[in-house]
């Protein structure tokens, strides 16, 4: 298909009132002929919904799988990361608003088939597909068909999403990801009511079933904002609810918020709330939790649940130290590391290198 050309979209009916409705996210957007969803990238023609961003990227990166965060999936691997544009959320401290709040294709720059992306990644050495900078839930169709060209290639995927869709797309989406990172933005309705337009449960729905009906590595992330989402009692409520719903196992990474996009009036996270946070998390069960976007090697290294041995050290995205044997043991007391490990050859660095696909 060209890029004047719009695929037709799943997950939508006819409500019988003259408008169709979109059934891919919970915001159930009704649309009337040449009305855009929420989302902006889903559009009614004439009686169908059809995806506008169908082959169409922001742009291709190689960077390591640490910087989606996935700290448990062939950690030091090189990963093909891309998105398109738009979002299903509001949130108004976004960090890559200049994609997700696109309202203009022209940040489209690069056009690729599914089966160009898998060669890439395969030419470029990359493990895997990471679906990401915006939310690959509103161009499913798109990551669907590349996950699927992908896995013919040998390469695996990867969601890096909000986790807010809705319940008859769990199963198609979330069956072609090997691994998922979900941005869990706050443990709170009323934050996700004000600072990003959507809900709670929708997102624990998906959580819950990511972890117990499909084979895909999950990992959450929380941005922690200062005076927003970062007290004790809302971190000790959502690490409760993680261990006692997700079980330890569930890597989970509490990053720094910079002041963007229509939160500048915040100050940046303090690395003492991270680590706060990190105790807390700890201190609920969790096994494996991470402070990212600031300089903290403690809260950046991987430690064996059981005898407390470093077994994966990182400054940054970097791995100065592995340990763990191919099957992902530890060295010192032979536990098995929740995730998935391999042959680690000195990894991928913390680079991120732009790759041009130019139409495959």
């Amino acid at each position: 298909m060209t890029a004047d050309e719009h695929f037709a979209a799943r997950y939508w009916h006819d409500t019988g009132d003259g408008r169709i409705q979109c059934d891919l996210c919970p915001r159930d957007c009704r649309l009337h002929d040449g009305q855009r969803g929420f989302c902006f990238v889903r559009k009614r023609e004439g009686d169908h919904l059809v995806l506008t961003t169908y082959g169409r990227s922001s742009g291709f990166c190689i960077d390591p799988v640490e910087k989606k965060p996935l700290y448990h999936f062939y950690p030091g691997s090189a990963v093909l990361s891309f998105g398109t544009a738009g979002c299903n959320l509001a949130c108004a401290f976004c960090q890559n608003w200049d994609i997700s709040k696109s309202r203009a294709f022209d940040r489209l720059c690069d056009q690729a088939d599914p089966e160009a992306i898998a060669a890439a990644a395969l030419r470029h050495d990359c493990r895997a597909v990471a679906f990401t900078y915006n939310d690959p839930v509103i161009f499913l169709e798109y990551a669907v068909d590349t996950a699927i060209a992908c896995h013919e290639a040998g390469v695996g995927t990867i969601a890096v999403t909000a986790g807010y869709i809705a319940a008859p797309a769990h199963e198609e989406f979330f069956a072609h990801m090997d691994a998922v990172n979900v941005d869990l933005k706050s443990f709170s309705d009323a934050f996700y009511h004000r600072l990003c337009a959507a809900r709670l449960q929708p997102v624990l729905d998906t959580l819950r079933y990511i972890r117990h009906e499909t084979d895909a590595w999950l990992e959450i992330t929380t941005l922690l904002i200062p005076g927003e989402n970062d007290s004790d009692e809302e971190l000790t409520a959502m690490c409760d609810w993680i261990a006692g719903h997700l079980g330890p196992d569930v890597p989970l990474h509490f990053s720094a918020f910079h002041p963007d996009w229509k939160l500048k009036d915040k100050s940046p996270t303090p690395v003492a709330t991270l680590q706060r946070a990190r105790c807390i998390a700890l201190h609920a069960g969790l096994h494996y939790v991470y402070t990212g976007n600031v300089r903290d090697p403690e809260g950046g290294s991987t430690y064996c649940p059981r005898c407390h041995n470093p077994v994966i050290a990182r400054d940054w995205y970097e791995i100065i130290d592995y340990q763990l044997s191919g099957a992902g043991c530890c060295p010192r007391c032979n536990t098995l590391i929740a995730g998935h490990f391999g042959h680690f050859d000195g990894g991928f660095g913390g680079q991120r290198r732009p790759v041009y696909l130019h139409g495959g």
